[in-house]
């Protein structure tokens, strides 16, 4: 009798959704299970693409429980394949990178992805790859995961980076093909936090870059208005010209056609009293014959 009781009292359990809180995308999800506790450790993979307008990543999430809540933690984060197939072009370099390094939290596999504006010699991808390791080094040892992820997400790492590596050559695209957790570290293996003078140093010296730029790209904003402007300004005194010089054609054309007139006037002038005489002459011989006769 108790094993039948026991039985029927499986029958009768029903399974749940329970909510989970994704706080780095600010949403939730509900999941189905028995109980919370069941769902602590799982995984959860989500497509970004919408919530990133297009950019083609896929997340995975790893459920914790706190306070009787279930909250999702990111662990990896991929660039899928159709993306970068997107990007690529002919007469271009792309580079690869794989390594490890610590954050204050745990051991992360960073893999970064460099597109260039056109083909590059070896030893300027050489150098990229170098730089952007060094960089991406000293950047995630200064923070937490969830930091990370979230500065990826928001395109707040890429933008720096790229800055920095403008210097050796323009890029096209600058991201983070996979970040992934590791492990957890030791106490012993967590990196030291830098002073907060260093870190106020290198956002003013980014600061002061980013305004470099802005005031080459105005200064060539500039200099592109007052070329327009010249080059209007040198049509409409072309136009000016040309229409002064239609004016003058016209006016000689006029005055020679007013000199012209006034020759024929005068030539008719001096030959009606050539011809005058003429009539008289015949006139005195007509009167002289007939005296004769």
């Amino acid at each position: 009798m108790n094993k039948m009781a026991k039985a029927a009292k499986l029958i009768t359990k029903r399974r749940k959704f329970f909510e989970i809180d994704v706080p780095i995308l600010e949403t939730k999800f509900e999941l189905i299970g028995n109980s919370i506790k069941e769902l602590e450790n799982r995984t959860l993979k989500l497509d970004l693409t919408r919530q990133l307008r297009g950019k083609g990543v896929e997340a995975k999430f790893k459920i914790i429980i706190k306070d009787d809540k279930a909250i999702a933690i990111p662990q990896k984060i991929k660039l899928m394949s159709y993306f970068i197939k997107r990007m690529i072009r002919k007469k271009i370099s792309y580079v690869e990178d794989s390594f490890t390094t610590p954050s204050q939290e745990s051991m992360i596999e960073v893999k970064p992805f460099l597109i260039t504006r056109k083909k590059v010699s070896r030893v300027i991808r050489k150098t990229l790859r170098n730089k952007t390791k060094n960089w991406l080094e000293d950047y995630i040892s200064q923070k937490t995961d969830e930091e990370i992820f979230n500065e990826i997400l928001s395109n707040r790492l890429q933008k720096p980076l790229s800055l920095t590596l403008k210097k050796t050559y323009p890029l096209s695209l600058c991201e983070i093909r996979i970040l992934e957790v590791k492990r957890k570290l030791n106490s012993d293996e967590i990196p030291k936090i830098k002073k907060e003078k260093e870190k106020e140093e290198k956002k003013e010296k980014e600061e002061t870059f980013i305004d470099q730029l802005k005031e080459i790209e105005d200064e060539k904003i500039k200099k592109a208005e007052e070329e327009i402007k010249k080059t209007q300004e040198k049509a409409a005194k072309k136009e000016k010209k040309e229409e002064r010089e239609e004016e003058k054609a016209t006016e000689d054309e006029e005055e020679t056609k007013d000199k012209k007139e006034e020759s024929e006037d005068k030539e008719k002038k001096k030959e009606e009293p050539k011809e005058k005489p003429k009539k008289e002459k015949v006139k005195k011989e007509t009167k002289t014959k007939k005296e004769n006769k």
